[in-house]
């Protein structure tokens, strides 16, 4: 099943001219992670702040882009500009997980949401990373499987936002698609095990 990582070359290549002058000037890899993760802080605590009114919501998608284009500026920096450091690796998982945390449970707030859903959501989020990371310790390449990876669940939590923010009325329809990113996150899961023990078998 297609998944946004898919146009994540493209991405980069659009970014490409933004690291090199960000790296002209000094700047780390590490400093854009945490630029990451404090942004992502921050859209939270704007949904925490008013759970009730559009404009946090009409942010959130923004944000996420924003988070998107740091996370892939924060890769650019140390792969192509020697800025590799195991700091650095362990710095871009977890922030990658609180910024999810952060970022998604807030939405719990919202009315007739359904609140397991959305701590399910973010439960399976955070496993499937794991997932992903725990194919090295077999022999395996980090894995990015989808169909709900990391920059899927920007864009259908953005898209959400988007919608409830532009004036549609919240409801059930809200906890079917919460539904629906539950089981694509299973799916996620089982594509990165399998993805896992067949690389590490070619190995």
């Amino acid at each position: 099943m297609a998944s946004v990582y898919d146009f994540k070359p493209q991405f980069q290549a659009l970014l490409r001219p933004l690291a090199s002058a960000l790296a002209a000037r000094g700047v780390t890899p590490n400093q854009v992670t945490i630029a990451a993760v404090v942004l992502s802080v921050i859209g939270g605590g704007f949904l925490v702040w008013h759970p009730l009114q559009a404009w946090p919501l009409l942010l959130l998608p923004l944000i996420l882009l924003f988070r998107m284009g740091l996370n892939a500026l924060d890769g650019m920096l140390a792969r192509e500009h020697n800025q590799q450091s195991a700091l650095g690796a362990i710095l871009n998982e977890l922030g990658d997980v609180l910024s999810d945390v952060v970022l998604y449970l807030p939405l719990t707030l919202l009315p007739m949401v359904y609140v397991p859903l959305v701590v399910g959501v973010v439960v399976l989020a955070i496993m499937s990373e794991m997932t992903g990371i725990l194919a090295v310790q077999i022999g395996a390449t980090r894995q990015y499987q989808g169909p709900m990876g990391k920059s899927d669940r920007a864009l259908w939590f953005g898209t959400l936002a988007l919608t409830l923010g532009l004036g549609a009325l919240p409801g059930n329809w809200v906890n079917w698609v919460l539904g629906a990113m539950l089981l694509l996150l299973v799916w996620t899961i089982f594509n990165r095990v399998r993805g896992a023990l067949r690389n590490a078998a070619a190995v």
